[in-house]
């Protein structure tokens, strides 16, 4: 079975005011006086984010308790600086981010100005273990049209600078911003792939390989597929059940591979609009069908996923788990419709925000 990892990004705010507050550099320093948060949390882009990531699992069971528990240590670390950690795409408050202490960082907001201090957007990575590069590949080309319906299932950022911006993920509207993100032409072969990186380091228009930003890539640390849409998600259990569905989808796209399957030749044009799709409706409107690639119901679009990985979700057992998951954030909302329910009943957007602290903790 393959082993599946999670990193998740959580943003640090007032617990009073809902505020974002730049502490993560104090919350690191307070985490590596812990031996067991010494190689979990790590420090973002901006000074309002931690990051924490997930050791490889098989069993979801276990990938689901780390995920809380990385949760809950990251709020108790938090917490002993007075602040708080919330499982939030985008803040509801309005914000001006301050960007970290780091050379990386310094080249960033250089090279590409406006674009880096409107980058506190949070997602949710995973990644999904491969045998080769070549299987990666593989991997890479036959889920691009499926990628969509994971932004739409996990959409948990409705908000931005204090309004709402009318789309149920606007994190990956953001995240477009950069050169080298979005979705991305048939490679054919690791070959092609790692030329297409070395081609476009050789522009000069980004700094190294970590910042080739496709949907899914390689990862350049593990001998994974890591899959890069998801908006970090309200509860732990949408994380998990998102964790299932890429390895569903790898088992799948690798078995339609080896079995000579063609993937779907969609063009970059058509994958950046069924992404804007799945980004503005989330599951309350349409979705483009990743096969047809024409508007359908979001229900029918999340039922015709499940139905492509079924064999591989029954195989791990992960089957009822994800169609449990998939059922309730179809009744109840994902993370965006959470948030506006929020609104709607507390009426202000302080108040979103400690309810989904709260959240955050409790999942």
């Amino acid at each position: 079975m393959r082993t599946v990892g999670v990193e998740e990004e959580l943003l640090l705010v007032d617990p009073v005011t809902g505020e974002p507050r730049a502490l993560s550099a104090a919350v690191l320093a307070r985490a590596s006086l812990d031996d067991a948060g010494q190689d979990v949390f790590e420090k973002e882009l901006h000074e309002e984010m931690l990051e924490f990531a997930t050791h490889p699992q098989a069993d979801l069971e276990r990938l689901h308790a780390e995920i809380v528990r990385c949760r809950e240590e990251a709020a108790r670390h938090a917490g002993g600086i007075g602040c708080a950690v919330a499982a939030l795409a985008t803040s509801p408050l309005p914000v001006t981010p301050s960007i970290g202490v780091n050379r990386r960082y310094e080249w960033m907001a250089a090279q590409y100005g406006v674009v880096v201090h409107e980058q506190l957007v949070l997602g949710c990575h995973v990644h999904v273990s491969v045998d080769s590069d070549e299987e990666g590949v593989a991997v890479l080309d036959r889920v691009r049209p499926w990628l969509p319906v994971l932004t739409a299932l996990s959409a948990n950022s409705p908000f931005w600078q204090g309004r709402d911006s009318s789309y149920s993920s606007y994190r990956s509207r953001v995240w477009q911003r950069w050169p080298s993100a979005g979705p991305t032409e048939l490679f054919g072969s690791a070959e092609r792939y790692h030329r297409r990186v070395a081609d476009m380091l050789a522009t000069g228009t980004i700094l190294d390989d970590g910042m080739v930003y496709f949907d899914v890539r390689l990862s350049q640390r593990y001998p994974t597929v890591e899959f890069r849409v998801a908006d970090v998600c309200l509860d732990a259990g949408t994380a998990v059940a998102l964790a299932a569905v890429a390895r569903a989808l790898v088992d799948t796209a690798a078995r339609e591979w080896r079995a000579g399957t063609e993937p779907d030749d969609h063009s970059v044009s058509l994958l950046r609009l069924a992404a804007w799709r799945a980004a503005r409706s989330g599951l309350t409107e349409e979705l483009l069908h990743p096969v047809t690639m024409r508007r359908l119901p979001a229900e029918a679009v999340v039922r015709a996923l499940l139905e492509h990985v079924e064999d591989a979700l029954a195989d791990c057992g992960d089957r009822d788990r994800v169609r449990e998951e998939a059922a309730r954030l179809l009744r109840h909302g994902n993370g965006a419709g959470v948030q506006r329910d929020l609104l709607a009943r507390a009426g202000s957007l302080r108040d979103v925000v400690a309810a989904c602290v709260r959240r955050t903790q409790a999942s």
